[in-house]
């Protein structure tokens, strides 16, 4: 099996997606942090937090303060979007 078909036959198991779309935030800093050459001790300075803090947020295994993640997206150039659906809408269309 190719990496794009696992990939393809995870995309259609319903908490793979889940899970995927949870650690967005989290990759979304990593990467952002990491186009701007910043190191986490560096982001965290910016932000007013200890590099634990940021550490925390990259690894995406719990939840981000949306306070917080408007501080750290602050520091990054970036901005904060938050996106409301139906669970029957994300179930269907992955359908």
């Amino acid at each position: 099996m190719s990496l794009e078909e696992w990939g393809a036959e995870r995309m259609q198991d319903p908490e793979f997606v889940a899970a995927l779309a949870a650690r967005e935030p989290a990759y979304q800093v990593a990467r952002l942090r990491i186009l701007r050459g910043l190191t986490q001790k560096q982001l965290a300075d910016m932000v007013g937090t200890k590099q634990s803090s940021i550490a925390r947020l990259e690894r995406g295994t719990t939840p981000p303060n949306l306070s917080f993640l408007s501080k750290v997206a602050a520091a990054l150039g970036a901005r904060v979007e938050v996106r409301l659906s139906s669970v029957d809408e994300t179930v269907s269309a992955q359908a």
